[in-house]
């Protein structure tokens, strides 16, 4: 008798178990379908397309390997990834840098500091097409803001937006100018420093730049990193600001960026299957770059509780 009672409590714990399983499922399902329909699928067409002759309007037409090697000789191809790696390489540093910089000032006592934390975090809310539409204002070079300003103290300001050798150098500034969300996740870090590691700074004689360098950038260093994989991210991706500033990235395809490379060949040359080609070697720079901060930064992050 006893050994029939384990089991039908035994055989009521599975059915029980069972029925709640598929009760979360079923709350779950219609996430799971999303994923599938909106996410799943969409990667691994894009990833069967990039192996195809496609052009939207006809059927796909298998072609293995072409397009990655078509790719390797196309000369616009690099200009676009070369143009990408320079942009990143300036506006990434001088982005983390502003962002933290102007955190910690917001992250001080002064009166008013709703205020100015409001005014700085402004400019990203602007839409990206109306921020181009502005910077094209600003960058003008006969009746730009800019160089007006500059010609207030003598200084001839160049073509920003008409000079190859400006046009990078105007999108960094003008990627730099919205660095509000950063500075949010910034301020939340460092809301979460403890008072008492200040507290006991101050009684060894700490100035303020060791308070920076030894109690707030290791307490905040997984914000950092996080900004940072973010930012590679984003360099990475930059498109509607170029594309809108600098038609077909002129002049001589100083600003023609990756993505907007691979945007002309999907919707302009219709090549979509050269162009997912395009999108999978970019996902793959960015995992690897990716990886590589995550290796590099890995004995200079410090998490709570470690």
């Amino acid at each position: 008798m006893k050994g029939a009672r384990r089991s039908d409590i035994a055989r009521t714990r599975h059915w029980a178990r069972r029925s709640q399983t598929l009760a979360a499922l079923g709350f779950i399902s219609p996430w799971l379908l999303g994923l599938a329909v909106f996410t799943l699928y969409p990667v691994a067409a894009s990833f069967y397309y990039s192996l195809c002759d496609y052009s939207v309007l006809q059927p796909a037409r298998y072609l293995g390997v072409t397009n990655y090697r078509a790719l390797v000789g196309d000369e616009v191809f690099w200009i676009g990834l070369r143009n990408t790696a320079v942009y990143a390489a300036f506006a990434l540093p001088l982005g983390l840098v502003v962002s933290l910089g102007l955190a910690l000032l917001l992250n001080t006592g002064v009166r008013g500091m709703a205020l100015y934390r409001t005014f700085f975090f402004l400019p990203a809310l602007v839409p990206l097409v109306a921020l181009a539409v502005l910077w094209l204002w600003i960058f003008n070079g006969e009746q730009g803001v800019l160089n007006y300003g500059l010609s207030l103290f003598g200084i001839r300001g160049p073509g920003w937006l008409a000079d190859p050798a400006w046009t990078k150098p105007a999108l960094v500034i003008a990627g730099t100018w919205s660095v509000g969300q950063a500075i949010v996740i910034y301020l939340a870090g460092l809301q979460d420093v403890p008072v008492h590691l200040y507290e006991a700074a101050d009684l060894d004689g700490a100035n303020w730049w060791s308070r920076i360098r030894h109690v707030t950038l290791p307490m905040i260093s997984p914000v950092i990193l996080f900004n940072l994989i973010m930012g590679i991210i984003g360099a990475l991706q930059y498109f509607t600001v170029p594309y809108v500033m600098t038609p077909q990235g002129q002049p001589a395809r100083s600003a023609y960026f990756y993505i907007m490379y691979l945007y002309d060949n999907a919707f302009v040359y219709l090549k979509m299957g050269y162009a997912s080609a395009m999108a999978w070697i970019l996902f793959v720079i960015i995992i690897l770059l990716t990886a590589l901060a995550l290796r590099l930064t890995a004995r200079h992050v410090h998490y709570e509780g470690e």
